[in-house]
């Protein structure tokens, strides 16, 4: 008798009407909605009534020229997360927040504060920020290693504050008049190269003891990072033999980091473009590019390369590699320029940049029906590629419910996706232990 498969975990991006930065332009979009709690709602409902993990909202501290061509992220994570826990019960909510651009004791107050609302289903994305430093006091962007110096401390601290309270903490004796008990309440004094924080927090420990630490870097800081402190990393790559490579490099370093390297789940980034049929997939994707500004989209692309300006070059035209800048100038998204320069080495031309950058910044796009989009999760899952995925719809009325409605079920029939909860924490849901 052959065992049952594990199953796939899965995080479904959310906070816009769509990734794909043309979908907006489709008439039934929602677009007209996209700062109302309504449409973000029935969006975490659909995906909670497939028994996701989490949903997982992103975020974005400059325009990058989106007010004219495309729809900017409009509402503030933890903001719409926290609403969003009203509206939900049991599925994970998951959220961006910038270690460069905050303080550590705010960010562990937001997250402490939406794992309290939601009882246990929080989330934080760590992210050390590539762009926005005109909004934060225009000095100058530090240096790659430097941002990830100051998010390891950043991370210490934050867990140190969520810790500042026992578990036993609060008395809550009416007799007495003892709210809490002063000697299990902690001061940290934390005093680093970066960071000095006293604490303790003003909020008691959170349900989970701290949030579930999540993070998406490539570049060889990132990943080291990710080691040390992430629990779940989003993977972003071209196919199953980088997947893999890059899954092995995250279980090998958190091993090397002491830790189990079941502790840390790897969740590809996957984008599904969905029909009833492979050929109507295909006609989709052209359409869907049509919807597209390309000139807007040269510059995510040339963003993406160090800050090239595409703006000159033929949409057609097959970029070169000596016209690139040197990998050790890139400050900004070290791991991104290396996905798109390997795929100018494979040949690919700037529309098939263009293209990869709109529908999923990157990330691998899958096109096809639903058998057919199922059948290539489970071939990455199998080769141990990922634990599961993060999934990244173009439209979220289209792709996204079809995805949830369809290609969920299928793998649910085929024993790779769970049939229901089985607890009431995010920790719970992707089998995490207790800090």
């Amino acid at each position: 008798m052959t065992s049952k498969p594990r199953h796939m975990h899965f995080f479904l991006v959310m906070g816009n009407v769509g990734q794909h930065h043309g979908a907006w332009r489709e008439p039934d979009s929602g677009i007209e909605l996209a700062d109302s709690i309504d449409f973000h709602a029935e969006v975490a409902q659909r995906a909670e009534a497939a028994k996701l993990d989490a949903v997982f909202i992103a975020d974005h501290l400059a325009m990058l020229g989106r007010e004219a061509h495309a729809p900017a992220q409009h509402l503030e994570p933890v903001t719409l997360l926290s609403a969003l826990s009203t509206r939900t019960e049991s599925i994970g909510l998951v959220g961006s927040a910038s270690t460069t651009f905050n303080e550590p004791f705010n960010v562990a107050r937001q997250f402490a504060s939406l794992d309290h609302l939601s009882r246990g289903r929080a989330g934080w994305n760590m992210v050390t920020s590539a762009f926005g430093e005109e909004n934060f006091g225009s000095e100058p962007l530090p240096a790659h290693a430097t941002r990830y110096e100051r998010a390891d401390e950043f991370v210490e601290v934050t867990k140190a504050l969520w810790r500042s309270w026992s578990a036993d903490a609060l008395a809550l004796d009416r007799e007495s008049g003892v709210y809490a008990r002063s000697e299990k309440v902690h001061p940290i004094d934390y005093a680093g190269k970066h960071l000095t924080v006293s604490g303790p927090l003003n909020i008691p420990r959170p349900p989970q003891v701290h949030p579930v630490l999540v993070q998406a870097g490539t570049s060889a800081d990132g990943m080291a990072f990710a080691s040390k402190h992430a629990e779940v990393v989003f993977s972003a790559h071209q196919g199953i033999p980088a997947a893999k490579r890059y899954y092995e490099k995250i279980k090998n370093g958190a091993r090397l980091c002491g830790r189990d390297p079941d502790s840390v789940k790897v969740l590809f980034g996957l984008s599904p473009i969905l029909a009833d049929t492979q050929k109507e997939a295909e006609e989709r994707q052209r359409a869907l590019a049509g919807l597209l500004n390309i000139d807007y989209v040269k510059q995510l692309v040339g963003f993406q390369l160090g800050g090239m300006d595409l703006s000159g070059y033929d949409i057609d035209e097959k970029l070169s590699l000596d016209l690139l800048p040197d990998p050790a100038t890139v400050n900004r998204r070290q791991g991104r320029f290396d996905l798109y320069r390997q795929l100018i080495e494979d040949g690919e031309t700037l529309r098939r940049l263009t293209e990869i950058e709109a529908t999923a910044a990157g990330l691998q796009v899958a096109v096809g029906d639903v058998a057919g989009v199922a059948d290539k999760m489970v071939a990455y899952f199998e080769a141990g590629a990922a634990d599961g995925f993060i999934l990244i719809p173009p439209s979220q009325r289209v792709d996204g419910r079809r995805l949830l409605g369809e290609v969920i079920p299928l793998l649910r029939e085929r024993g790779y996706a769970r049939e229901d909860y089985r607890g009431t924490t995010l920790r719970e849901h992707l089998g995490l232990t207790w800090p």
